[in-house]
Formats: C-alpha cells, structure tokens, sequence
C-alpha cells in the first residue's frame, strides 16, 4: 500500500506564536536543553508552547535504536553523560513556572544503566527546587534491566510512562530492539513496585493494524496494571520512515477511546494530535493522581 500523502483537515495543528511561546523557547535555549518536541518534529509544539509546556529530552540528542516511525536521529552518541544536566531541567522547569514536567529521553544502549542515573537525578533535582510539582518520566525499556528501572523508581516521580508504541504483530518492525512483552513488564513491575506511582503507555495508530489487533493491545496493557493510555495518529516523518496506512476518523478514535475505558484505564485521551505527553497534567488530573 503506497503512503497516504494528502492529510485530512482535522490532523492540521493550530500555530498559536506569541511571548509565551518566544519565552520558552529562550529558556531552553540558554539552558543547553533538548526538548522531544523538536527532535521528534512534535505537531503540538507551538501549541504546548504557547501554554508554557515541554517536554525536556535528557541524555542528548542522538538514539541507539532505529525506530521505524520516530524522527529522533539515530548515532552513536559516546559514552560521556553530562552530569549537570539534571540541574539545567530543574532550572528551566523554575524558569518556565511549570506545576508538572514530562522528562523522557533518547535510548542509551550504549550505557550500561541505560540513562537511568541521569533520569533519577533529574526527579530529585526538580524534587529539590520545589517538591510540590507534578514528574512524569517517559523511560526507555533499559533493555529489561531491573536495576535501573529500579533507580529511577526510587526517584520518585509521580507517574511512570513507557510508550507500547503499536500492536504485537507489528512491534518487531516499528519498534527496533524494543520487545512487546519487555514493555508490559516494566509496567507490570512499575505497579508492583510502587503501587503510588502511576503508571502510562502509549500507542499511535495507522501503522496497518487492525482493530481487533488494537483491542487486544488495550487488554494487554490493563492487564499489566496500566493506567493511563494516549492513542494518536502516526504520522511519517519523510519517506525513509514508516509509512501511513490508514488516517483515522475522530469517530474512530472516540470508539477506540470508549473500548479502552471498558479495559479498566483510569483516564485515555485518543484524538488525531494526541501525543504522549499531551495534556499530561490534565490527563494525570482527571485521574485523580
């Protein structure tokens, strides 16, 4: 099936400028920071923007793995970690007034710990300029180390995501290096471990899967004691990349949402734009964490 080129009119994103806008972007400028919202050429970025939202890339800017659907670059990144970096996130989450923070970061197979250090020190880092604010971390799977999930876990944060990305049958082909079964038990160990901490995933959709194959994605997730779900279109990033095979409708998604909600999550936000970390705070709200 050829790439879909043209896009339908509900996955155009608002561009909301302005000083907030030109305020946050200084600010993680001057900090030397990394954000996933332009590494991975997020749809959302002027609009997360404009409302004092990012979501800070730590470990730099270059991934080990070759993601078939992700736009972040892939290298080999060396082995030096930059120590003051955690500090620099805190600053910035300071700077930009945030009441809740997403940090994630590229995948470091080349460190032993897979970057979980770096992870835990910015939780603490953050903790210790003002513990009253809201921690997401979006985590690699650490190649299954329990070790380093374990450190970021003692961290603290309030909520755990790891994204599933896509259905099983698909996962070998988008997912380089990743394993479907890795991923639902870091989130099954995650709510084992510390049942405060909540716990997140999230999937796009129109990679070619079916419905059927999405459903049982939803019960494998719920069964692993997730609780939060984003679901969101795929969009290709260029033609070296994975291609479309299906838009889906708003309705589409509002059913998807619906089916998931019957699988026991506490809060999913399904829509054409919706990204893993979008809207976080309000979603972690609506939930009740």
């Amino acid at each position: 099936m050829q790439t879909i080129e043209r896009k339908p009119i509900w996955l155009k994103a608002r561009a909301p400028l302005g000083e907030t806008y030109a305020e946050v972007k200084k600010v993680v400028t001057e900090n030397a920071l990394h954000t996933v919202c332009q590494e991975a050429n997020c749809p959302n970025r002027l609009e997360c923007w404009s409302q004092r939202t990012a979501t800070f890339l730590i470990l730099g800017s270059l991934c080990t793995r070759g993601c078939t659907f992700c736009n972040i670059a892939r290298g080999k990144p060396g082995k030096l970690v930059d120590d003051a970096e955690p500090e620099r996130v805190a600053d910035a989450v300071m700077k930009m007034n945030l009441r809740y923070a997403v940090v994630t970061s590229v995948t470091r197979d080349d460190l032993a710990d897979g970057g979980a250090r770096i992870f835990a020190e910015t939780v603490r880092a953050i903790r210790r300029k003002d513990p009253s604010i809201g921690i997401e971390v979006l985590i690699p799977d650490f190649r299954g180390n329990e070790q380093s999930l374990d450190a970021v876990i003692e961290s603290g944060p309030d909520v755990i995501n790891h994204n599933i990305e896509t259905v099983r049958r698909l996962s070998p082909i988008v997912r380089k290096g990743a394993n479907y079964d890795r991923t639902l038990e870091l989130l099954r160990r995650v709510a084992e471990r510390a049942g405060c901490i909540a716990t997140k995933s999230g999937i796009i959709v129109g990679l070619g899967e079916t419905v059927e194959e999405l459903r049982q994605t939803f019960g494998d997730l719920a069964a692993s004691s997730c609780q939060l779900l984003t679901i969101g279109q795929y969009l290709s990033p260029s033609g070296r990349h994975q291609k479309v095979e299906k838009y889906y409708t708003p309705d589409e998604f509002k059913m998807l949402r619906d089916f998931a909600m019957s699988c026991g999550f506490k809060s999913v936000l399904a829509g054409p734009l919706v990204r893993s970390s979008y809207h976080a705070r309000a979603q972690a709200d609506s939930a009740h964490l």
